[in-house]
């Protein structure tokens, strides 16, 4: 029987260690918090958005980096086989708008003991506050070097961890997550060993992260949540992104699903430049009916002053905003506002422009942008091209996607994929 070591008790990990398992290997999985799945925890607001219900075309359209390496691991375990495998383990599982699944519960708990019920009754040994020093390969000076044939090929023969101890194993799995939420114990181990084996480790890059804006109005809408709007990014005059849903006005900025998924492409093409972001805040009229909506909102109060009229179209947070970028006099009536101030002000709620002048850091982002070369990496297995026995899954791996349960559907299918090869694999 082969002994698979998973290092990292994560998303990936946890699958990776099911997967291994189900494959008939001994597996150890080295978690170094005091509890796995921290980070699942967290996610979707503590709901735990698991994946997405949209078809294999569709899907792959939502991942940024990389999405041809996926094909191999998606189709081992898709977003049907994942369904499937939280419902059997006991976890019951709903759809809601967008394609987005979550646990019926609410509870991201939920998801996380069902993995830990999957890996107990598949014998998984699960090691507590054990940190992983190094991997262990044949022809460095450690406990089990050999010689014999093929003795000048490189493999893992297991891990040091923090104290001292080596432990054998037949292949290792790093699982070990991105350099997001370093709280949930993302330290950026796995970048390490994956550059001690030989590999490339693509420019690290928060990403999922709230915008960071240039004008001083915008902070003046913290709190404000907007619903239904469409936001389009521009850098360098050219469209990276388009898209619609939720936002939300920072001390900072701006964040909100609708703002992490256009920061990935922000983060992937232009990071560090400065972009326009441009909101509509009315998507559904078109420039006639909009004007038909203020004309209505006029007639309908001739005689008041132009700041009191603007109540049924707007959030209150955002009225003074707005007519200062109009241009037109808050006092002024409003049987005096002419046409060209009126389609200024059509301007401001159809067109919103902002200028984006970064993002947030890692504290704050969802997931890591850049990472292990997945050149380096065969997407049919997971394992090292560069190292055998050596496999790769999740945020460690340069492979992100935007938001809607996408990115840890990455984590689901390239753990489970990595775990059953390297359960498998003969020498």
């Amino acid at each position: 029987m082969r002994h698979i070591i998973v290092v990292g008790g994560g998303a990936a990990g946890m699958m990776a260690a099911v997967g291994a398992a189900r494959a008939g290997a001994a597996v150890t999985l080295l978690e170094q918090n005091e509890k796995t799945g921290k980070k699942v925890f967290i996610t979707g607001k503590g709901r735990c958005n698991l994946t997405n219900t949209c078809g294999q075309e569709e899907f792959f359209e939502h991942i940024i980096s990389n999405p041809k390496f996926l094909y191999s691991a998606f189709f081992n375990m898709d977003n049907r086989g994942i369904m499937d495998f939280f419902e059997k383990a006991g976890c019951r599982l709903k759809e809601e708008r967008g394609g987005r699944v979550f646990p019926v519960s609410d509870h991201s708990s939920d998801v996380i003991a069902a993995l830990n019920r999957q890996m107990e009754k598949e014998g998984v040994k699960v090691w507590l506050h054990t940190r992983v020093k190094k991997v262990l390969t044949r022809g460095m000076a450690d406990l089990w070097q050999e010689e014999g044939p093929g003795a000048g090929k490189k493999y893992v023969t297991g891990v040091e961890l923090s104290d001292g101890t080596r432990l054998k194993a037949d292949a290792v799995i790093i699982a070990t997550g991105g350099k997001s939420y370093a709280a949930t114990g993302s330290t950026g181990d796995g970048y390490l060993f994956a550059e001690n084996a030989g590999h490339t480790v693509k420019e690290l890059k928060p990403a999922l992260v709230p915008f960071t804006v240039k004008e001083s109005w915008c902070m003046e809408m913290q709190g404000l949540s907007l619903k239904n709007v469409s936001v389009q990014l521009k850098c360098n005059k050219k469209k990276i992104y388009e898209g619609f849903g939720e936002m939300l006005f920072t001390h900072f900025g701006v964040s909100g699903p609708l703002i992490l998924s256009a920061s990935s492409y922000y983060v992937k093409k232009c990071y560090g430049a400065q972009a326009d972001l441009t909101i509509d805040l009315k998507p559904a009229l078109t420039a006639e009916q909009l004007d038909k909506r203020l004309l209505r909102a006029f007639d309908e109060n001739k005689n008041r002053q132009f700041k009191n009229v603007l109540d049924g179209l707007l959030p209150s947070k955002m009225i003074p905003v707005i007519i200062r970028l109009s241009g037109i006099s808050p006092e002024k009536r409003v049987n005096e506002i002419t046409r060209q101030e009126r389609n200024d002000l059509s301007g401001c709620i159809r067109r919103l422009t902002m200028t984006v002048t970064g993002t947030r850091g890692f504290q704050e982002a969802i997931v890591t942008q850049g990472g292990v070369h997945v050149k380096e990496i065969d997407p049919s297995t997971m394992e090292s091209r560069l190292m055998d026995g050596l496999y790769f899954a999740g945020e460690v791996l340069d492979l992100d996607a935007v938001t809607g349960g996408f990115n840890l559907q990455i984590a689901w299918s390239t753990g489970y994929l990595a775990g059953e090869d390297a359960a498998k694999k003969r020498e």
